[in-house]
C-alpha cells in the first residue's frame, strides 16, 4: 500500500467536500506543495512520517520525493500544482497497518479566528488494477491544538476508489483556534487495511482565514460604479459593507482603497460597516477588512477582505486610426477599416458631428456608394465617446460596362457569342472556356461568363445564357371533320403550311376539302423544317334528310380521287345498310326505298391503306 504527496498538474479535478468555508476565504497563509525537481528527495523533516525514506521506488513503510507517479501499475501523471514545472511529490508506500501517516504542525495563525484547512488527493490504483478489485482509499484529516491535546475538527474523505483516469479530489475543514492559540496540528490517519491498493496522492496543503461573505454596496444597491472622465468627480454619499453571518457572530471593519486593486492602504478612522467616500475624480477601489476580534485586524493572516467596490473612472478614448482610404472597383468588398486600443468599440457615422449611426461596434464598415464616413471610438466600459470622428473615405473605379444576354441557336449548329463591351477603354477578356477573345463560337447550350478587365484592374462579369432551339417534330395529324389537325412533340416557335408556300401560325386548318396533303412545319427563326403526307378524308359527323337545300345527303366528296376505296354503312344493330367501292359515295338515309329513323350510324370506310372507322347522326 502506497501513499503519494504531489504538487502539480493532474488530468482531472473533482471537487468532494468535508466542510469548505461557508464564507469568503483569504489569502493562503500557510502551503505546501513539497518542492519541484527531476532528482528524487529530499527527505521530510524529521517527525512528519513515520516511513523511511528512499530515492527509488518505495517499497511497504518506504516513501520517497518525485516528480512522477510512474511507479509499480499505478496512473503516471503531474502533480496538482497549476502552472509550475516538475513539481515534485512525497510518495509513502503505506506500512501494512493502519495508522497515522502524516503529521505537520502550522504555525502564525491567530486565536479566535476561523481557518480553513484544504488539501487535493489522488488514488493512484486504476480502475482495472488488483483485478478491479483494489482496496480503495480513506483517510481522516484532524486538526489539533498545539498541545495535542484538544481536537479541534475532523474529516473522513469516505472511499475514494480506484478510477480509469488519474482524478484529483479536494477535502477540507473549516476549525477555529482558541484564545492564546497561534499554531495547530494537523494529522492524516490511514483507515483502510493493507494490501493490494489504498495507494495515493497528496498535494497542495493550504491553511486559509475564514470568514463572512461581504458584499459592498453604494444606496443604489450596485457593486461597482463606471463614469467617463468628463462626467468626473462623482460623488459616493455611502457604501454599505453587508456580511452574510456564514462564519461570523461578530464583526470588526477596517476599510481599505487601491488605486490598482492590488495594493491596498487602510483609511484611517474608517472602522464602520458604513463608508462616505465623496467626491471621486480617478478610478478607486474600496473594500473591508474584516475579523471576529478587532486585535486581528492589524494582521492579514487574521482577518479575511469582502468583495471590491469599483468605482472606475475611464478616461475619453482617442479617436480611431485610419488605415488608409479605399480606392477600389465598384464591386471590390474591401471595407473601409480603423485600429483603436483594446476594449475600445468603433462606430461609424456619414457626418463628422451628429449624423446617422451606419453601423455600431465594428472596426471596419463596407459602404455602398463613394464618399467620406466617420468612425466614432467608444469605450466598453461606461460608453464614453471620443472628442473627434476619424474620416475615412472611399472611391470606386467604374467596372466595364457590359450586359448580361440570352441568345437562342438552332440545335446541330454553331452560334458566335460576344462579350460587346460598350466603353472605349483597353480591355481584356476571359471567358469560363479560357479563351481570350473578345468572342467565341460554340456549339452547346448552357451558360457562359466572360470577365471583362479595364486598365484599372476592375472586372466585370457578363452571362450570357445559349438557349438551343429544336427543330419541330410532327407527332400526329388528326382530321375533324374539314379541320387538319397538326399535333408536334414538343412546343416551340412554329408556323404551318399545307403547301409549303403559306404559313399560318395555327396549327388547325379549318374549312380544308378532302383530300391529300403534304402538312409543313417550321421554326419562325429558320431552325428547321418537317413535313408530311396526310390524306384527310372529310367525314359528316351528322346529316338531316328533310328536304331543305342542306345536308341531306351523307356525301363522302373526293372519295372517288383515290385509286381505291370502299365504304360500309351500318345500323346499330351491325345491319349492313349501303356499299360502295372505288366510285362516288353519297347516301340518302333510306334503305330499300324506305326512309331510316334518326339515330346514329356507323361506316367503315377504306381509302387506299388508311381504314377509317366510326359513327353519325341522321337527323329528320
Amino acid at each position: 500500500m502506497l501513499l503519494l504527496f504531489l504538487v502539480g498538474f493532474c488530468s482531472i479535478q473533482l471537487q468532494a467536500q468535508l466542510g469548505f468555508c461557508p464564507g469568503s476565504s483569504g489569502d493562503p497563509i500557510f502551503e505546501e506543495n513539497f518542492g519541484t525537481g527531476t532528482t528524487n528527495g529530499p527527505q521530510l523533516p524529521a517527525g512528519t512520517t513515520t516511513y523511511t525514506y528512499t530515492s527509488g521506488a518505495p517499497d511497504d513503510g518506504f516513501y520517497t520525493l518525485s516528480s512522477r507517479t510512474n511507479y509499480f501499475s499505478w496512473h503516471d501523471t503531474q502533480d496538482h500544482t497549476p502552472n509550475d514545472t516538475d513539481g515534485k511529490a512525497l510518495i509513502i508506500n503505506a506500512d501494512i497497518n493502519a495508522g497515522e501517516f502524516f503529521r505537520y504542525r502550522v504555525d502564525v495563525l491567530c486565536e479566535n479566528t476561523t481557518y480553513e484547512f484544504s488539501s487535493w488527493l489522488l488514488n493512484l490504483l486504476p480502475l482495472s488494477g488488483c483485478l478491479n478489485a483494489g482496496i480503495p482509499v480513506n483517510v481522516d484529516f484532524e486538526i489539533w491544538d498545539d498541545t495535542d491535546t484538544l481536537l479541534l475538527a475532523s474529516g473522513n474523505t469516505g472511499d475514494i476508489t480506484g478510477t480509469t483516469s488519474p482524478q484529483w479530489n479536494q477535502y477540507g475543514l473549516v476549525f477555529q483556534t482558541e484564545p492564546g492559540q497561534t499554531s495547530v496540528i494537523l494529522k492524516m490517519i490511514n483507515n483502510s487495511p493493507g494490501g493490494c491498493g489504498n495507494d495515493l496522492a497528496i498535494d497542495d496543503i493550504v491553511f486559509r482565514t475564514c470568514g463572512d461573505l461581504v458584499e459592498i454596496t453604494d444606496l443604489m444597491n450596485e457593486t461597482e460604479i463606471s463614469v467617463c472622465e468628463a462626467d468626473a468627480p462623482v460623488t459616493i454619499t455611502e457604501l454599505n459593507a453587508t456580511p452574510d453571518f456564514s462564519v461570523y457572530s461578530t464583526h470588526a471593519f477596517q476599510w481599505q482603497s487601491s488605486t490598482s486593486s492590488s495594493n491596498w492602504t487602510d483609511i484611517l478612522g474608517e472602522t464602520n460597516p458604513t463608508f462616505a467616500p465623496g467626491p471621486i475624480s480617478n478610478t478607486t477601489f474600496y473594500r473591508v477588512k474584516v475579523a471576529e476580534d478587532p486585535i486581528n485586524l492589524s494582521s492579514p493572516l487574521c482577518s479575511s477582505v469582502s468583495e471590491v467596490f469599483s468605482v472606475l473612472v475611464v478616461n475619453t478614448p482617442s479617436a480611431p486610426t485610419k488605415i488608409e482610404d479605399v480606392m477600389a472597383c465598384s464591386n471590390d468588398p474591401t471595407p473601409l477599416e480603423v485600429s483603436t486600443l483594446f476594449g475600445i468599440k468603433v462606430n461609424w457615422y456619414d457626418a463628422p458631428s451628429g449624423g446617422n449611426l451606419l453601423l455600431a461596434d465594428s472596426h471596419t464598415y463596407q459602404p455602398t456608394s463613394a464618399g467620406t464616413y466617420y468612425a466614432e471610438a467608444e469605450t466598453t466600459v461606461a460608453g464614453c465617446i471620443s472628442d473627434t470622428r476619424t474620416a475615412v473615405s472611399i472611391s470606386f473605379y467604374e467596372l466595364p460596362e457590359v450586359e448580361d444576354e440570352t441568345v437562342a441557336f438552332c440545335e446541330n449548329s454553331q452560334t458566335t457569342l460576344y462579350a460587346n463591351y460598350m466603353g472605349t477603354d483597353t480591355v481584356t477578356y476571359e471567358w469560363n472556356t479560357g479563351e481570350t477573345t473578345s468572342q467565341i463560337t460554340v456549339a452547346a447550350p448552357g451558360t457562359y461568363t466572360v470577365g471583362v478587365t479595364n486598365s484599372d484592374g476592375c472586372t466585370n462579369v457578363k452571362t450570357v445564357t445559349l438557349e438551343q432551339v429544336d427543330a419541330p417534330i410532327i407527332s400526329n395529324i388528326t382530321s375533324d371533320e374539314f379541320s387538319i389537325i397538326v399535333s408536334t412533340t414538343f412546343s416551340g416557335d412554329f408556323e404551318y403550311s399545307l403547301n409549303g408556300t403559306d404559313y399560318q401560325d395555327s396549327s388547325e386548318f379549318m374549312n380544308t376539302q378532302g383530300g391529300r396533303y403534304t402538312v409543313y412545319a417550321r421554326e419562325k427563326n429558320g431552325c428547321g423544317e418537317v413535313s408530311m403526307s396526310y390524306t384527310h378524308f372529310v367525314i359528316p359527323k351528322f346529316f338531316t334528310p328533310n328536304g331543305d337545300p342542306y345536308n341531306n345527303t351523307f356525301d363522302l366528296v373526293g372519295i372517288e380521287n383515290y385509286s381505291s376505296s370502299s365504304v360500309n354503312i351500318f345500323d346499330r344493330y351491325g345491319k349492313l345498310l349501303k356499299n360502295s367501292r372505288n366510285s362516288p359515295f353519297s347516301w340518302d338515309g333510306t334503305f330499300n326505298s324506305r326512309e331510316l329513323p334518326s339515330g346514329d350510324y356507323w361506316y367503315i370506310i377504306q381509302i387506299e391503306d388508311t381504314t377509317f372507322k366510326g359513327h353519325f347522326s341522321l337527323k329528320r
